[in-house]
């Protein structure tokens, strides 16, 4: 699965995902895997990492809870 599958990198993508992210008190990142793991139980993402701090919020993306309504709108945008 391609790390970052919610907008690319886009500037108006990633402006309405960061937005989206910080309602939730989460980064962009997390939100992407989030989503990934909410899609189907068999999706394993794997993203990389450069750093511990960022390998913690990695795996923080795990404790991030999308309603069916977050995961419509984000499957949407």
């Amino acid at each position: 699965m391609p790390f970052f599958p919610i907008g690319g990198f886009q500037p108006l993508a990633a402006a309405w995902l960061d937005w989206f992210a910080a309602r939730h008190r989460a980064t962009a990142p997390q939100v992407a895997l989030a989503w990934l793991l909410a899609r189907a139980p068999n999706i394993l993402p794997i993203p990389g990492t450069g750093s511990l701090d960022h390998l913690a919020g990695n795996l923080a993306a795990g404790d991030l809870e999308l309603s069916p309504e977050d995961i419509a709108e984000l499957t949407g945008w």
